[in-house]
């Protein structure tokens, strides 16, 4: 069934209203431009209907055109109605890491002088990180062409005054325990929200904090945080769970903290090297960055003004280049992390696919090992054996739902096994609306069976972000039209996901309501 876009808004309607309204106010692109706090390019794409309005972003431009309608028009889900199938073509930019971001965001808050993070997505993640910030009394200014961020903190932080919605909306929210227990004897956050993906217990960062003196309460609605300080001159902590969030935050506990912390089965993922980096900036000495052993060298105070550009994002890299070869299209994207991708592209060198690599050559932070990568449309077969992530320098947990969407297009039988999230492969099952033969086997293991004729329907949005982006991409092959419906969960994670992809090919517009159906 085609369901015919005849909403009551559509990011095209939105954008002319929004340049009506500043017309009529007598106000250039350049003047709301400055009203928003964003760049006089980001307002043309607006009124075009070609950028990404997030709900931060929706509320600003009501309040700054004084014109409630446009969040009227904007009440209930945004949604994607995708045309396919797509054949893509042309040269895309990887953009900068969201979970990078995240992370040095929060680690701002251990300096006391002024840092400027380049090349910020503007996504809704960041929003909510943003919020949680101003909300404590930290100045934020978006400069350049609006993907620059300035920070700075005030003397004192309030996290009384913390908007809860926000932090309620951001798993994220948990990174603040490392930087705050340097401030305060005793705190409180809000518990952590973010996507659904099961069972995700805190217990692994409450262990690792309080080898730096840091205990936690669970009350009604908040973590109830008290700190001992730690006078050692070194000690040595051992996290229970390889995980990323929970070694960033051992390491910004670590990083003001006098003497020297040794942490061991750490994470050497993306995130958490570009962390370090960043820390490096601020005088703090981090030996082993990259290995699983990090030995942090914690100083008393900073007061540093530094800039920082953060890393290309490899999860990003892999949804382009998953759209590429789910619709068997010939595209270059460029600027991939080579280092954080090396085991995908061998699992997809088993299954027949073609990729070529440009020469590597460095990010702006003067670290990260890029490439360009060209997809040559193939006809793949299934891997001899199941694909499961490991921890860094394996196969990213991040990028294994994108396997569901690329086995389910070739031929044979493939097994997912996702042994990390309790939910995500319920999510990724959800392929199967789209027509792809996949059976759940248990809340952990995917059995599939393709090659797959995908066909559009509507369809809910998976409520996590990797899943959901795997359901965009088989839209994107699929015959007819999809009706994607509330995306907030993409937008969380990718800045102008329909915009850039349209740029390539494909045919997806944003629409605000229900579609109605023909009779």
């Amino acid at each position: 069934m085609r369901y015919p876009v005849a909403m009551s808004a559509t990011s095209e309607s939105i954008g002319r209203m929004i340049r009506d309204a500043r017309t009529a106010r007598g106000w250039s692109q350049k003047k709301l431009a400055e009203e928003l706090g964003t760049a006089q390019s980001a307002v043309h794409r607006i009124e075009a209907g070609q950028q990404n309005l997030s709900l931060s972003m929706i509320d600003r431009l009501a309040e700054a055109l004084d014109m409630p309608l446009i969040q009227t028009a904007t009440q209930g889900s945004v949604n994607f109605e995708i045309q396919g199938p797509t054949t893509l073509s042309g040269e895309i930019d990887v953009r900068t890491s969201k979970n990078a971001a995240m992370a040095i965001m929060c680690a701002s808050l251990l300096n006391h002088g002024r840092t400027v993070l380049r090349g910020i997505a503007r996504i809704e993640e960041v929003d909510r990180i943003s919020e949680v910030l101003t909300s404590i009394g930290v100045s934020l200014n978006w400069i350049g062409e609006g993907n620059d961020l300035e920070i700075v903190r005030p003397e004192r932080l309030a996290p009384e005054k913390i908007d809860e919605r926000a932090a309620r909306r951001t798993r994220s929210i948990l990174m603040f325990l490392g930087p705050l227990l340097h401030e305060f004897d005793d705190f409180k956050l809000p518990y952590a929200g973010g996507c659904d993906l099961g069972a995700r217990t805190v217990h692994p960062h409450m262990a690792a904090l309080s080898k730096l003196g840091l205990t936690v309460t669970a009350t009604d609605r908040n973590y109830h945080a008290r700190v001992e300080r730690d006078t050692s001159a070194e000690r040595q902590i051992t996290l229970i769970e390889r995980g990323d969030t929970v070694t960033e935050n051992a390491i910004m506990a670590a990083a003001r903290t006098p003497g020297i912390t040794v942490l061991r089965n750490a994470s050497g993922n993306y995130m958490v090297q570009d962390l370090c980096f960043f820390l490096e900036l601020l005088g703090v000495r981090i030996d082993g960055v990259g290995t699983t052993t990090l030995t942090i060298h914690g100083v008393e105070s900073i007061n540093e003004d530094v800039e920082y550009f953060i890393s290309e994002d490899p999860i990003e890299a892999m949804s382009l280049l998953t759209a590429g070869i789910v619709t068997k299209s010939e595209i270059t994207v460029r600027r991939c992390p080579i280092e954080f991708l090396e085991v995908e592209f061998a699992v997809l060198d088993e299954m027949g696919q073609v990729l070529e690599l440009s020469d590597e050559y460095t990010s702006r932070n003067g670290k990260t090992r890029l490439v360009d990568v060209t997809v040559i449309p193939s006809d793949l077969h299934a891997p001899l054996d199941k694909i499961h992530p490991m921890p860094f320098p394996g196969l990213n947990i991040d990028n294994l739902p994108f396997f569901a969407v690329i086995c389910a297009t070739a031929t044979g039988q493939s097994v997912i096994y996702d042994w990390v999230y309790d939910n995500r492969a319920i999510h990724l099952s959800k392929l199967s609306e789209l027509g792809a033969n996949i059976q759940l086997m248990d809340a952990h293991r995917l059995l599939i069976i393709g090659p797959t004729a995908w066909r559009g329907r509507q369809i809910d949005t998976p409520p996590a972000l990797r899943p959901a982006v795997c359901v965009l991409l088989a839209a994107l092959a699929a015959r007819g039209t999809t009706n994607l419906m509330d995306v907030y969960v993409i937008n969380r994670g990718y800045e102008d996901l329909p915009h850039r992809l349209n740029k390539l090919g494909a045919n997806i517009n944003v629409f605000w309501g229900d579609p109605s159906s023909d009779d």
